[in-house]
């Protein structure tokens, strides 16, 4: 599979890489319907760990079973899967080979009392994801809780036994904690902050949420303002985090969030297209779907990141 002129500028990007991570990030690149394309769609399925089964798959009982997921993710032709460690075992075998799949080394819980510190506990390893065949690994980190650092400095270890055997990094960066009031978990200037951080932690592929065109921190509200920059709309909030991820450097996705109409997934897209984003990574707005409802939503997705919808 030869990499196509648009991966391999991606590709340079990434200088202080060995040729195993950037082959790994190839295989993700070159996957699936928008393989070559620089544009990427991953399901993600960690939400029963996230919120507990019946809130992730009752509203579309086949995606209980994991193989649902894997199948989902390779008839839609999405460029990867991400799941904790059981979900990937459960069909690791099955599905050997026919799509790169990320392993969710660390997890919460709702069960979790919530005046506790934002925290995951580690629940899979770097060996584990060479075992099952993995791309990468994915680890969240919580800036803004008082257990922040503690995350930093895990995935920093995990990030660089990952590298050194060849296998590439995704940080889920998402603000949240004692510092932060709802507002300010998704406020255009602390969604750059989260951005930059998970660069410079070493992710290659970067995972964050859509921003609001709240600013919550007065000193980055000073900024904002002198420097005109534009949070108007949200491509342009999307364009905001792609200067902070290295100025495009940096492979950037974005979470779908809780299930909404179809429109707005839509919209959300098409702002990230239009912001230089490099795409999705989308959960519950595609498994908690009907099968057939999902496919249909997923294609019309991939049309609008190739500029035809």
């Amino acid at each position: 599979m030869k990499a196509t002129r648009v991966v391999q500028n991606i590709l340079k990007n990434y200088e202080g890489e060995t040729p195993g991570v950037k082959a790994k990030l190839c295989s993700i690149l070159m996957n699936g319907k928008l393989g070559g394309t620089g544009k990427v769609i991953i399901l993600p399925v960690d939400q029963g760990f996230e919120h507990g089964p019946a809130r992730s798959f009752a509203p579309n009982p086949a995606a209980y079973d994991p193989h649902y997921h894997y199948q989902l993710a390779i008839d839609a032709g999405l460029n990867a899967y991400a799941a904790p460690l059981g979900m990937l075992e459960a069909g690791a075998d099955t599905f050997a080979g026919q799509i790169p799949t990320i392993l969710k080394a660390n997890s919460a819980n709702s069960l979790i009392p919530s005046a506790a510190p934002k925290d995951q506990a580690i629940t899979a390893s770097v060996d584990d994801a060479l075992r099952l065949g993995c791309a990468a690994i994915g680890f969240t980190i919580y800036p803004g809780s008082s257990c922040g650092l503690d995350m930093f400095e895990e995935i920093a270890e995990i990030r660089r036994e990952a590298a050194a055997k060849g296998v590439a990094t995704v940080i889920w960066s998402y603000p949240r904690g004692e510092a932060l009031d709802k507002d300010g978990e998704t406020a255009i200037d602390i969604a750059a902050y989260a951005a930059q951080i998970a660069a410079l932690l070493g992710a290659h592929i970067i995972k964050i949420k859509l921003s609001t065109d709240h600013l919550s921190l007065p000193e980055a509200k000073t900024v904002y303002q002198d420097q005109k920059i534009d949070i108007a709309t949200q491509a342009a909030r999307v364009k905001n985090c792609m200067d902070a991820s290295f100025a495009g450097r940096r492979i950037v996705v974005f979470s779908g969030g809780a299930k909404k109409g179809a429109d707005s997934v839509y919209d959300d897209a098409r702002a990230i297209r239009d912001g230089g984003g490099n795409g999705s990574i989308i959960g519950r707005n595609s498994f908690q779907r009907d099968r057939q409802d999902a496919l249909d939503m997923l294609a019309k997705l991939m049309d609008i990141y190739r500029s035809k919808a």
